[in-house]
């Protein structure tokens, strides 16, 4: 897995850059008119109104890198989630088709029909009639024992949904 998979947060990461480089050159000056300037310095409204700009612009930095990288291992963290849901899924779908004793053929018809393709996409995506996939429907409903496309996805909602939740498989 890559830190940066998208130019999204490497755009992010070069607007950071070039905000500590602001931030190290404003803190220059203010560094540079304050020794000029001696004790006096801290009376001179210009300059305390450039030193708190320059803080805030620091602040402003570590805050939104922070959050950055916060954001970023979220985005990991449900990806790796998004994973373990869809392997459970897959496994639950070979479950139900070994015990169905589903064809390869309703396999195929199943698992598009799972990931919402209507018929004539089934037909186009398996190179058949549009009633070769309604009778690979019929046949699958029947071993199912359901009565449409909407039962046949609740059962494997059903199944998702009652699979445990470790605190390892919780999203954060």
């Amino acid at each position: 897995m890559t830190l940066f998979p998208s130019s999204k947060p490497v755009s992010l990461v070069v607007l950071i850059v070039a905000q500590i480089l602001c931030a190290a050159f404003f803190l220059w000056d203010v560094a540079v008119d304050g020794l000029d300037m001696g004790l006096g310095a801290f009376v001179s409204s210009h300059f305390v109104v450039e030193l708190l700009a320059v803080l805030a612009l620091i602040a402003g930095v570590i805050f939104e890198t922070r959050y950055l990288f916060a954001l970023l291992r979220r985005k990991a963290h449900l990806e790796e989630q998004l994973g373990l849901a869809a392997g459970a899924f897959h496994d639950i779908a070979e479950s139900r088709f070994d015990a169905w004793a589903l064809t390869p053929s309703e396999r195929d018809v199943a698992l598009f029909t799972l990931k919402g393709f209507s018929i004539a996409e089934i037909a186009d995506l398996r190179g058949s009639a549009e009633g070769t996939v309604k009778a690979h429907l019929n046949g699958i409903y029947r071993k199912a024992g359901v009565t449409g496309r909407g039962a046949f996805l609740s059962l494997f909602i059903e199944d998702l949904m009652s699979i445990p939740h470790t605190p390892d498989t919780v999203a954060a």
